[in-house]
């Protein structure tokens, strides 16, 4: 049994993800598929990245990621599987994966280069359905590409440090279900920064002055509740270990969250600065 994954920009309205599954199963029938999200805005490679970040490790070694957001091989863009933390990635090279090598160097890449092996109608995404299904197998990266060493790097997720180390500049990269705004800024870079200095975070004109260990992280007594802090906004480290901006009890469809009621949209400025 191999465990394949897949994260794309799909949608569930349409047949893409049920006739993808269709072709995993025909070409690997013991393949175990299993859905990371279809729901990345369209071409979002900032929003996939973070995603298959997020989930990757959750999943036994050996695992298989299928990445089809801004899949489209052109002249500047080619498919590539990649070995990385004993998991394999195919997608195109857009920057989707330049957050994984960044942290660790890959075993092995290969820019994938069966396309003409296949039909002369092959999708994009057949061309990976192909390339997973031989790795599930058993088979070898280096019979469906040629051994590369370098992928797309994607600054937008690194978070930027002064030279004085009194601020961390970072963005938001990814908005959830519950219309938290998580950003670039990690939890490593906070603490070999922030050395036990007090700090404010900052962003569109509005202040936070603590991190919270968690979302309900909040001082009651006989006359506080939490129910009392409904509607507040805080700060915390996920459990992706990622800065995030979020409301408490927050519901983007009826009172409002984060992405909502603080103004906060993808790739918007969060600043954090240390006092001397």
């Amino acid at each position: 049994m191999s465990i394949i994954t897949l994260t794309t920009d799909f949608g569930t309205k349409d047949h893409f993800v049920g006739a993808l599954k269709g072709k995993l199963i025909s070409g690997y029938k013991e393949a175990t598929i299993i859905d990371i999200s279809h729901d990345i805005d369209l071409f979002n490679t900032l929003e996939a990245s973070y995603c298959i970040s997020a989930a990757y490790s959750n999943f036994p070694k050996g695992s298989i990621h299928i990445i089809g957001v801004d899949s489209e091989r052109t002249k500047d863009t080619q498919h590539i599987a990649m070995q990385w933390d004993d998991h394999y990635f195919i997608c195109a090279d857009n920057g989707i994966l330049s957050t994984l090598t960044q942290k660790k160097v890959a075993q092995k890449i290969v820019a994938i280069n069966i396309h003409d092996r296949l039909n002369t109608d092959a999708t994009d995404m057949d061309v990976f359905v192909a390339v997973a299904c031989h790795i599930a197998r058993g088979g070898l990266l280096n019979v469906v590409g040629k051994e590369i060493s370098e992928l797309k790097v994607v600054n937008e997720l690194n978070a930027q440090i002064t030279e004085n180390k009194t601020l961390i500049k970072g963005h938001v990269v990814y908005i959830d279900h519950f219309g938290n705004c998580v950003t670039n800024i990690s939890k490593k870079m906070f603490s070999d920064v922030a050395l036990g200095r007090k700090y404010e975070i900052t962003f569109h004109n509005k202040k936070i002055n603590a991190i919270k260990k968690s979302y309900s992280d909040f001082k009651t007594n006989d006359r506080f509740s939490l129910k009392d802090f409904e509607g507040e906004r805080l700060a915390l480290f996920n459990e992706n270990g990622f800065l995030e901006i979020a409301i408490y009890k927050s519901n983007p469809k009826t009172v409002g969250a984060a992405s909502t009621l603080l103004g906060l949209k993808f790739r918007d400025v969060v600043t954090i600065k240390f006092k001397e």
